[in-house]
């Protein structure tokens, strides 16, 4: 079985694949991490609930956003399971042109999703946006060149924004509403919230979509992941939801690193 562990700004995020299959997924907040020992209890608590022993962990993929997490992250693993990371980062071996002016810069999730994407789709061009902490939008062509592509901040840290920076207006559920017109400040906030993300990634989509793909035959496919992609699915934002991406990624590439 593989271990593959994304470390986001949020959550850790944690798979695990049997052979091509996932089958089991969890979530750990980051920052709760705490010492080895804390994270490496949490991680035998669900194997074990799972039914899953320790030993059957044959290897360990890790991509990471918070470097400060990461020494804790190989110390739990080479404890508690005795295995070294496969470290996901620009310059591995995956199978993925990295086109970006300088490829050390792109986050390893966003290598995770491109790869995932282009396993799952392949020979199209892609617009993978994930929406987490940060709102990632990532372009693949069909010839799996990464392209680049446009961040911005995520829904819970707008919410954030305006509770710290104002003196009057409140933390709010992150939500879909029902109406664009809010009736209260929380239903304003939560309409802002929602509705200028959606404008945000329409714009931003339609725009990459007229600089890189309009004058060819094959318009791309937009994938949606991450935690707030779910509030999106009846707005016509995506062409397909795939909430696992960045776990399906980082397992292709660790494969691709093995030569498999």
């Amino acid at each position: 079985m593989l271990l593959c562990i994304d470390t986001g700004n949020t959550h850790i995020l944690v798979g695990i694949f049997k052979q091509e299959k996932l089958i089991v997924r969890f979530r750990y907040s980051t920052h709760l991490l705490g010492t080895s020992d804390q994270f490496g209890i949490f991680l035998l608590n669900m194997l074990e609930k799972n039914n899953i022993l320790p030993k059957q962990i044959r290897a360990v993929a890790l991509c990471s956003v918070v470097p400060s997490c990461d020494f804790t992250i190989k110390h739990t693993i080479k404890q508690y399971f005795n295995q070294e990371c496969f470290v996901l980062k620009a310059g591995a071996k995956t199978g993925l042109n990295i086109k970006y002016k300088i490829p050390n810069e792109v986050g390893a999730d966003r290598i995770a999703n491109a790869i995932g994407a282009i396993e799952v789709i392949p020979q199209k061009n892609i617009i993978i946006v994930d929406m987490g902490t940060a709102t990632t939008i990532d372009v693949v062509n069909q010839n799996h060149d990464y392209l680049g592509g446009a961040v911005l901040p995520g829904m819970r840290l707008g919410m954030e924004a305006l509770k710290s920076h104002t003196a009057k207006l409140i933390a709010v559920d992150i939500e879909a509403p029902k109406n664009v017109t809010g009736r209260t400040t929380r239903e304003s906030i939560q309409s802002g919230l929602f509705f200028g993300q959606l404008g945000a990634v329409k714009e931003i989509i339609q725009g990459i979509t007229n600089e890189l793909f309009v004058n060819q035959k094959q318009l791309p496919v937009i994938i949606g992941t991450g935690g707030f992609a779910q509030l999106f699915k009846t707005q016509n934002l995506f062409d397909v939801l795939i909430p696992d991406l960045v776990l399906q990624g980082l397992k292709c590439a660790y494969q691709a690193s093995k030569g498999k």
